[in-house]
């Protein structure tokens, strides 16, 4: 059976998502959750792509067949073991997840064909990125804890989108550090378009003042553009207390990889300023790192909040303790600045 990407996008929340892309495909973006089972895999893949250039669509048609065929007994048997009704999809919803549907279909695997395959997925995702939010973004000078104040207001029951925890990335130089490996940017996309899913419309969603990079992904441009003209809600949070969380942060941190970071931004540092947080760092003295650090980042932040300044509503001041209660605080002052306004 055929389905349309919002049948595809309902049956998945009971079926198992299979895409049947070759791997590096797969590995560039897909479905959120979706099982790899390559109908053809990259090397086979570049055979039939150079066969159907040179030979025309009959020949490659026939040397998928050929390349399929020897393992076509496991490619089965790994459906089988994902389930007994599958959805499938391929790049555009044509020769592989048909004949892929068809081979299933054979070993009594019923089956949904994605119509329009990945594509159709990624134009929906594209388009929910265009669509209006009601966007409050949390700011703040590095190490207010703007990620810990998201997390507790979605334990409050407010909507919140994790940005950096779907980037696998802080943010800053040092925002890879102790961090699994980022996402592509098309998969990130991916990743953020089911959480954007999630939301009721009706209701505002918090989300942390980024750049357009997190790290080495890039946010969608027309979600960013919205970002940009959102109101924010600046923490204010006193350096001494900053330290201290981005100690206890940062403070397990291998000793080589952060000291790599510190080198990315030795040119915005300043060269008396990096020897002397290297000494610091070297010595063990994190603290003093990152004090001298936060110099260049504070400079950084209030340079950028001339550019916002008028979309800060407001400025509420945290002493990084007792987080539930603050967030319970900040929740009512901003339904209070949103009332008046």
């Amino acid at each position: 059976m055929i389905v349309d990407v919002s049948e595809f996008l309902s049956l998945r929340k009971q079926l198992p998502v299979v895409d049947v892309r070759s791997e590096g495909e797969y590995l560039g973006g897909h479905v959120p959750g979706a099982i790899n089972i390559p109908l053809l895999n990259n090397t086979e893949r570049i055979a039939v792509g150079t066969d159907y250039k040179k030979k025309g669509q009959q020949e490659a048609i026939k040397t998928g067949f050929r390349l399929v065929g020897p393992r076509l007994s496991s490619i089965i048997d790994h459906a089988s073991g994902v389930g007994n009704e599958l959805i499938v999809y391929c790049w555009r919803g044509g020769m592989r997840s048909s004949n892929f549907c068809q081979f299933a279909g054979m070993a009594r695997i019923k089956t949904h064909q994605l119509a329009g395959g990945y594509k159709a997925f990624r134009h929906q995702a594209l388009n929910i990125f265009k669509k209006p939010h009601q966007l409050m973004l949390i700011g703040g000078c590095t190490g207010s804890g703007k990620s810990d104040i998201l997390r507790e207001l979605a334990n409050q029951g407010e909507q919140v989108i994790d940005l950096e925890k779907l980037a696998n990335h802080k943010g800053s130089a040092f925002g890879g550090l102790m961090q699994l490996p980022q996402p592509t940017t098309e998969q990130f996309h991916n990743n953020l378009f089911e959480e954007l899913l999630k939301l009721d419309d009706s209701r505002r969603v918090w989300i942390e003042d980024e750049s357009l990079a997190v790290g080495k992904t890039i946010l969608p441009l027309d979600l960013w553009s919205q970002m940009r003209s959102s109101p924010v809600i600046e923490l204010v949070v006193e350096k001494e207390i900053r330290i201290e969380r981005l100690v206890a942060e940062y403070g397990q941190a291998n000793t080589g990889e952060f000291l790599q970071a510190m080198v990315k931004i030795t040119k915005k540092l300043g060269g008396q300023h990096f020897n002397t947080a290297k000494q610091k760092l070297l010595a063990g003295e994190m603290g003093s790192t990152i004090d001298i650090l936060l110099s260049y980042y504070d400079k950084a932040y209030i340079k950028g909040l001339d550019e916002r300044r008028a979309r800060i509503k407001l400025q509420s001041q945290w002493n990084g303790r007792d987080i539930d209660q603050y967030v319970q605080r900040l929740v009512n002052e901003v339904n209070a600045v949103s009332t008046r306004d």
